[in-house]
């Protein structure tokens, strides 16, 4: 018990300042990609801090999933350095016995995963889905932060405004340039206001302004100056009913949708509780390196194995989505055929001194060699 309680100790240990390492890169990654559309103007400065949070909740099961691998099998493998697994086999105590305190350690990780994955990821993609579409959905006008240049969202409108005025939805110095079949025409006004026709229709009203309309020079150049000018904005609907995003579906209709990207979907987030519980399991008997040597190819296998597995399972997705294959013959075969990798591994470590284990097949066969050569040698 003692070994236990000191055993999960330092997974424990091991698994804070691994999901600190990859949370803090997946954080400082998000926060590069949410400030680049900012910027880019595809989604409201005010939206940068909710719009991290939700990203790097939707990371949170792969985070979660990679960081209960590698406290394992660093654990495992620094056991095999110390030379503290020499002592644990000569006391008469089998690998096997390493599986009950790890899976003690790895439950709440796995409930975790799980949770993360059928509740609170769909929950994040919806709240960040809304986010966007609620900014996207704005009056042109309204999207346009001062001192930057706005293209409309049909394309032919380019807007800037100086400044806006307190809190309220009135800009001031505005410049609008338009292009249409009249050609090319600029407005600039001192203030600028968004306002509702009768029917629901939406106008930029500008007032105290010039227009200019086709090329300086040209017979057919206008200029004209008004008191109040309107033009119609493009008019969206602000229903956020938004088309629909099959990730942000919550569990319980994702379990009555029989759609390929449904059944695909759901597949995913099913695989994500039984990754980690077999990773962990995996990690015991991956963990194996030799002391004298002091290598750690392990930890670079260990996570080729683990990208291996979750691009596979991205690749079954993938077939189910595009109706390839089914959801009830495809969702299982990949986890089986881990789950036989674990127990072809923890049957390799147990029976290292067999006759016919590959090793000793190996060893026996050099042995061979090194006889016959002797036996040629004058």
């Amino acid at each position: 018990m003692i070994f236990q309680r000191a055993l999960r100790r330092e997974m424990a240990s091991t698994a804070g300042a691994t999901f600190t390492v990859l949370f803090s890169i997946c954080v400082t990654w998000t926060l590069i990609t949410v400030l680049g559309m900012a910027a880019g103007g595809k989604v409201a400065s005010g939206d940068v801090v909710a719009l991290i949070a939700f990203a790097a909740l939707n990371y949170l099961p792969t985070i979660v999933i990679l960081t209960s691998f590698i406290s394992v099998l660093m654990v495992v493998t620094r056991t095999y350095r110390d030379s503290e697994m020499v002592v644990w086999f000569a006391s008469g105590l089998s690998l096997t016995r390493w599986i009950a305190p790890v899976l003690v350690f790895g439950l709440p990780l796995i409930l975790v995963t799980a949770g993360l994955s059928f509740v609170a990821t769909p929950w994040a993609k919806l709240k960040s889905l809304e986010y966007v579409e609620r900014f996207q959905k704005r009056e042109d006008l309204q999207k346009v932060s001062p001192g930057q240049f706005k293209e409309s969202t049909s394309a032919n409108r380019i807007f800037f405004v100086e400044g806006v005025e307190g809190k309220t939805s009135v800009v001031q110095n505005v410049f609008v340039n338009t292009v249409d079949e009249h050609g090319t025409a600029v407005i600039v006004a001192r203030e600028g206001v968004v306002s509702t026709g009768p029917k629901g229709e939406r106008y930029l009203v500008l007032k105290n302004g010039r227009r200019y309309q086709g090329m300086p020079g040209q017979s057919d150049f206008q200029t004209m100056e008004f008191e109040s000018y309107s033009m119609r904005v493009t008019n969206h609907n602000q229903d956020l009913e938004a088309e629909r995003n099959i990730a942000a579906v919550p569990i319980m209709d994702l379990l009555y949708d029989t759609t390929p990207v449904g059944r695909a979907e759901l597949l995913w987030r099913i695989s994500s509780p039984v990754t980690c519980l077999l990773l962990i399991l995996l990690a015991i008997p991956l963990g194996f390196v030799n002391p004298r040597a002091g290598s750690s190819a392990n930890l670079i296998i260990s996570l080729l194995i683990f990208f291996s597995y979750s691009n596979l399972v991205k690749l079954v997705e993938a077939n189910v989505k595009q109706g390839k294959s089914m959801f009830a013959l495809s969702w299982w075969p990949l986890h089986l055929v881990v789950a036989l990798l674990v127990f072809g591994l923890f049957a390799w470590r147990l029976n290292l001194n067999h006759r016919y284990h590959p090793l000793a097949l190996l060893a026996a066969l050099k042995r061979s060699r090194a006889a016959d050569k002797k036996a040629v040698s004058p």
